[in-house]
């Protein structure tokens, strides 16, 4: 990945590589959970902590090849005295993995008996992957052997089914196996694949059961790669949620995280992104060109040209063009935050408005109250933040400065132009602002032969050219 961060810590839609396949191995509801770490382990370790806290880790202190690895992970297990059932091993970097491959996989191991079922895919072109050799050659044969590219002769090489180095095991059989495996190899590892051949020596059966999009196994191991799989999840999240009854107008460019959450009748306009815990409510429009991460949007709400993190939007409630919601503000039902407005950490209420041009920090607004244009809430004097309050059925006039802390009761008014720095009392007028002084002339001495004076000049002979009124 030529990048300071691990490799199954690399993101996309949402998560980490290794939470991907973490969160598709959960689906399963397995007994237990064991990620093996090596590089970087203590970073890793730190993530799993916080994604899957009953997940156990294993160090694998010397990367010695996958067979030491799983060799590693039952130990964590309590060896091979304490195994019985089955155990899945699956890769850290396969984020397009299933639930629902991993749970067939389980099923047809089960249901032949198999000491070793392999998951495979056939591929349009197989170059680099080890081929899945079968009894007689046969689609559903037996599998004999799973060969490496370089050792494959050319009739094998023809093959396309592939190994996806995903498995399902029978635990006694394999922790047996894993104490047969030899490091004579060209890599000087211990190879989980030669695991299936050890256990078809001793007489048992391996199977495969064969994934229905190849592109599920397919491994990042470059920035490219990771492009790639994250237009095909991308892809698949879209699809999901269109099923479920969400229009998506141009799924090209709309981008959404694994775990965002719809209702039926969501609109999403072209130019989105819906991150993180982000939930849309039914019949709620989002977009164009918006970006929400972890905010709710209730019923029939609209955000239009928004950025929001961590906010709470009401049903009915309008958001935009060009608005900043930060985190901790919420919107009652059928408020507005209107063009140009930020707010952060405060809560407006049930028909509230603030239409346009301001900024709402660290304040509470009751209901049905509006906010007039270019107002600001001036809530940080230079070391601490300090707290607002508007009441409801206020009407604040535009060009407000509230300076913090600072309330408004219930349906009193302000007028425009005003620095409120004192409480206003409930139906009351505040008028903060100096008294109005007109300089007659000063433009003709001050700013002699200039446009301005010139006009000034034929404004006033024009005044005085008017009959007079009758």
């Amino acid at each position: 990945m030529k990048s300071a961060t691990p490799k199954v810590l690399h993101e996309i839609c949402g998560r980490s590589l290794v939470g991907h396949v973490v969160a598709a191995a959960g689906e399963l509801d397995p007994e237990r959970l064991v990620v093996v770490v090596g590089h970087a382990r203590e970073r890793v370790a730190a993530h799993l902590a916080e994604i899957a806290p009953a997940a156990l880790t294993a160090v694998q202190e010397e990367q010695n090849g996958t067979g030491h690895a799983v060799r590693v992970a039952l130990a964590e297990l309590g060896g091979a005295g304490e195994l019985s059932g089955t155990v899945l091993v699956t890769c850290g970097d396969t984020p397009l993995l299933t639930a629902a491959t991993l749970a067939e996989l389980t099923r047809v191991h089960t249901a032949e008996g198999n000491a070793v079922t392999v998951l495979t895919a056939e591929v349009p072109d197989p170059t680099g992957y080890g081929r899945i050799v079968r009894e007689d050659g046969a689609a559903g044969g037996a599998v004999t052997a799973i060969v490496e590219q370089r050792d494959a002769t050319e009739e094998q090489r023809a093959i396309r089914e592939i190994n996806s180095g995903v498995f399902a095991f029978d635990a006694r059989l394999l922790a047996e196996a894993l104490g047969q495996l030899s490091t004579d190899n060209s890599q000087g590892e211990e190879y989980l694949t030669d695991v299936l051949g050890i256990l078809r020596a001793a007489g048992h059966r391996a199977g495969a059961a064969r994934a229905a999009d190849h592109a599920e196994i397919a491994g990042i191991n470059n920035r490219v790669q990771l492009a790639a799989a994250r237009r095909l999840l991308n892809d698949r999240l879209l699809e999901r949620a269109m099923l479920a009854g969400v229009t998506v107008v141009d799924p090209a460019t709309t981008f959404i995280d694994a775990t965002v959450t719809f209702e039926p009748d969501a609109v999403i306009h072209p130019g989105t992104q819906l991150l993180g815990t982000t939930h849309i409510g039914g019949g709620a429009e989002i977009g164009p060109n918006t970006r929400l991460a972890h905010t709710s949007v209730g019923e029939g709400a609209t955000v239009n040209n928004t950025v929001a993190d961590s906010a709470r939007i009401g049903d009915g409630a309008s958001v935009g063009p060009y608005a900043y919601l930060r985190p901790g503000t919420v919107l009652g039902r059928s408020a507005k935050a209107g063009t140009f407005v930020e707010m952060k950490n405060s809560t407006v209420g049930e028909g509230t408005k603030v239409p346009h041009l301001s900024y709402v920090g660290d304040a509470t607004i009751g209901d049905f109250t509006n906010i007039g244009a270019a107002s600001v809430f001036v809530n940080y004097d230079g070391e601490s933040k300090h707290h607002t309050t508007i009441g409801s059925y206020c009407k604040t006039g535009s060009d407000n400065m509230f300076v913090a802390p600072v309330t408004v009761g219930d349906g009193a008014y302000t007028a425009a132009g005003s620095v409120i720095t004192k409480d206003v009392p409930p139906g009351s007028l505040a008028v903060a602002r100096g008294q109005q002084r007109n300089v007659e002339g000063w433009v003709a001495r001050r700013r002699p032969d200039s446009p301005a004076a010139r006009a000034a000049e034929a404004a006033l002979l024009a005044d005085v050219d008017k009959p007079a009124e009758l």
